[in-house]
């Protein structure tokens, strides 16, 4: 028993340390300014990747093609990425002025810039975990790619086996394909890729996308295509990190930028002295919590309220959700779409303006008689995003020379993360906020307990979680690891222990607000690591997200009213 142990803990061990490694490795590129990730530069990171094996990444370290990773990676790079040689890193420098267009992934709110054929530009707005981020999915792809020219290459003088010409063929045919033109490709590919025909087929319609409908046989190709570059003519790929990038890198810039922007819009509005709760969230439960009763109220006769919360949440339903939004906005909210880079939109509610006889959430006597709060609340922040946007916001700010403090009563976050006990869908309440690859750890006192959403027909689970450095690095063993250590992990997310070392910093020793500040945090699972096929690269909640998101919503809106 002992030696099974020990060998777990090692194989942890050497996770945690390639972990490390990467994180390291990236700063360093990062200050050096390029890099060439199929280069000696890049090597570190492809070990590390290669020993890490993550979850999410299945078969990175087999010699058949990983489709599901490939999916997730794909989903959250911009559309042609896989044609370009060169990878620019940028700050906001202004393209969003030009001619170029920008290319926003589906996955990942960010603009990138097509600049020629073999450029990509991307910005990065969000801090060091975008880096990270990036740096990690670009390394997969290109260790993918590698795969791809192994298997095609027959010599050194650049030919080619049978099965490349003919997807080669395919891909470069400007007509549209026949479905049997498309099965011969696909059998041709899935040679390629050591997969086989059926996997392909499986996965084919969740590459598609309207503009390209074979776009799988596209990423096969020319991801193939410039690895034999590399390997033949040595012509590789370059990563580069602009030097206003490196300047600005830490600076809050956009952060401050955010949050000065809001303050002005609090104080034109008079709620800049009011006492404010805040709660970091998505852009529709508290809305929906607050006015889906009243705009809605034929169906909620013949419906529940969570069944009405799904409706909402259907893609469909756009007129349902509209109408929520413009009683929304004729009953105190102002909403805010950002426009400092930080992709962190912003909904203000005065409650003073709300009609509390129509809304479906207790409220006190105490709390219709005192000074009505304004909510304040923001979309997800992004790992280390969370310091700079919190720290930021909670600072003290001038106006007509005057110093001004918010009256900062909670601050509330709500989220998704992996779970490591339990499934999708179920609740994680957590007591401490520690920071992976660090003993560095953040307790608190949560307002929010188990036994507040106990009894709803959804697991919840209390106890620490880890704030990890990217949702990407995270594999079996460590995940072990944590579940069964002495820290009591119940789950792993990306913005905690940031949100937390704002707010203490705020509210312990810059005094610049509450000392006494209440927190609550709470997070819903996206998937289960520890679980094979219950990864990020499985795809989405779907709707069993919708019960677990307005359950926290409205126990955060209850305390606040109560």
């Amino acid at each position: 028993m002992s030696k099974i142990k020990h060998h777990e803990r090692t194989r942890a061990q050497e996770s945690s340390n390639a972990i490390e490694r990467m994180y390291i490795t990236m700063r360093h590129l990062f200050n050096r300014g390029f890099y060439k990730p199929m280069g000696v530069s890049g090597e570190t990171l492809r070990e590390a990747l290669l020993l890490l094996r993550p979850e999410i990444y299945g078969s990175i370290g087999e010699e058949k093609a990983e489709l599901e990773g490939l999916l997730y990676v794909i989903d959250r790079l911009p559309q042609g990425i896989e044609e370009c040689t060169f990878i620019n890193l940028t700050s906001d420098e202004g393209y969003a002025n030009s001619h170029f267009k920008p290319i926003i992934p589906p996955k990942r709110r960010r603009n990138c810039y097509r600049i020629d054929n073999e450029q990509m530009n991307i910005e990065i707005t969000r801090g060091r975990s975008e880096i990270y981020d990036i740096l990690t999915h670009l390394t997969f792809i290109f260790i993918e790619s590698h795969k791809i020219s192994k298997r095609v290459l027959i010599d050194e003088a650049g030919n080619t086996t049978r099965d490349w010409k003919k997807l080669e063929k395919a891909v470069l045919s400007k007509k549209k394909l026949t479905q049997e033109e498309r099965e011969v490709a696909i059998s041709h590919t899935a040679n390629i890729l050591g997969r086989t025909f059926n996997e392909i087929v499986t996965v084919y319609g969740q590459f598609a996308i309207e503009a390209q409908p074979e776009r799988l046989l596209h990423i096969v190709y020319w991801l193939g295509k410039l690895a034999i570059e590399e390997v033949i003519n040595n012509n590789k790929r370059t990563v580069t990190f602009s030097p206003v990038l490196r300047e600005r890198l830490g600076h809050h810039i956009h952060g401050e930028i955010w949050s000065n922007n809001i303050k002005e819009i609090l104080n034109k509005n008079d709620l800049l002295e009011r006492p404010i709760h805040i709660i970091s969230a998505n852009m529709h439960s508290v809305m929906n919590s607050l006015f889906a009763s009243s705009a809605l109220k034929t169906i909620v006769k013949k419906k529940s309220i969570f069944e009405v919360y799904e409706a909402i949440s259907h893609k469909d339903n756009k007129d349902l959700r509209n109408k929520v939004t413009k009683e929304a906005l004729q009953n105190g909210m102002i909403y805010i779409p950002d426009s400092s880079g930080t992709n962190i939109d912003v909904q203000i509610f005065d409650t003073a303006k709300i009609d509390f006889s129509k809304i479906d959430i207790a409220v006190s006597e105490t709390f219709k008689n005192s000074e009505k709060p304004v909510i304040f609340v923001m979309d997800y922040a992004f790992g280390e995003q969370a310091y700079e946007t919190i720290d930021e916001l909670l600072k003290p700010i001038r106006f007509n020379g005057n110093k001004i403090h918010l009256n900062v009563e909670s601050i509330s976050i709500m989220g998704k993360a992996g779970i490591l006990e339990g499934g999708k869908g179920d609740i994680m309440i957590p007591s401490a906020h520690i920071f992976e690859g660090t003993a560095d750890n953040y307790p608190f006192k949560n307002e929010l307990s188990k036994k507040d959403l106990d009894g709803h027909g959804v697991a919840v689970y209390e106890g620490s979680m880890i704030s990890v450095l990217g949702t990407s690095l995270q594999n079996k063993e460590i995940l072990k690891f944590f579940f069964n250590s002495t820290w009591n992990v119940i789950g792993l997310e990306m913005e905690g222990a940031h949100y937390q070392k704002a707010i203490q910093a705020a509210s312990k020793v810059r005094h610049s607000i509450n000392p006494n500040v209440k927190v609550r945090y709470a997070y819903y699972a996206s998937d289960n690591p520890l679980e094979t096929g219950s990864t990020l690269a499985s795809g989405g909640l779907g709707t069993s997200g919708v019960k677990p998101t307005y359950l926290i919503t409205r126990k955060i809106l209850e305390q606040i009213f109560n």
